[in-house]
């Protein structure tokens, strides 16, 4: 087994969170009469977890890296109430901005545009 994952990416919380998910669609599966819903939404978790599968075996380890990455990033944005987060309009660079001090205008730390925004 340990030959067979060598060079695959294998689990991360992207999977954890996808399997999760599947888990409790399987649930609610039980609790659902109509025969098209239940067919429908047991579907979708079996393919919810055929994707997890896959990206567990995959072998192109940067685009799993990359996918785990912005989805941890989409959460610790949720997580920081105190913060604003803006992408510089020349760069593309992610600018974090204190939340509630008005229109203030913004300098990249690394291209140095400067940019006026809403925090």
């Amino acid at each position: 087994m340990q030959r067979f994952m060598a060079g695959r990416y294998g689990t991360d919380k992207l999977n954890l969170a996808i399997l999760g998910v599947a888990l409790a669609i399987c649930l609610i599966t039980g609790f659902v009469k109509v025969a098209v819903a239940n067919l429908l939404l047991t579907a979708v978790s079996y393919g919810l977890m055929i994707w997890a599968i896959c990206r567990s075996f995959s072998r192109n380890t940067y685009k799993r890296y990359q996918e785990n990455r912005k989805f941890l990033q989409f959460f610790d944005r949720i997580k920081d109430r105190d913060h604003r987060y803006y992408d510089c309009p020349r760069c593309r660079q992610n600018v974090r901005v204190p939340r509630g001090k008005g229109k203030i205008a913004i300098t990249c730390p690394r291209c140095k545009e400067k940019f006026v925004r809403k925090s």
